[in-house]
């Protein structure tokens, strides 16, 4: 099922401004970062009704999804 672009749009922003302020990132920063997820891409496809699970629960997905990419330092 496809989301209405500009309920998707509001949902982006809320899960951008979650991630910035979960990891403290910026929200420029974020929100870079948020447009390479997986997570993103399942969402804005349509993939499982993605977009109907909790803005917290994407939070968190996005956030060990950038964990696991990020390397070690």
């Amino acid at each position: 099922m496809q989301a209405n672009p500009d309920i998707l749009q509001m949902k982006y922003t809320r899960l951008v401004k979650g991630v910035a302020e979960k990891t403290g990132m910026s929200y420029e920063e974020a929100l870079g970062k948020f447009y390479d997820t997986k997570t993103f891409e399942l969402i804005s496809t349509g993939v499982a009704d993605m977009h109907c699970f909790s803005d917290e629960y994407l939070v968190d997905e996005i956030v060990m999804e950038l964990a696991k990419s990020t390397p070690n330092e």
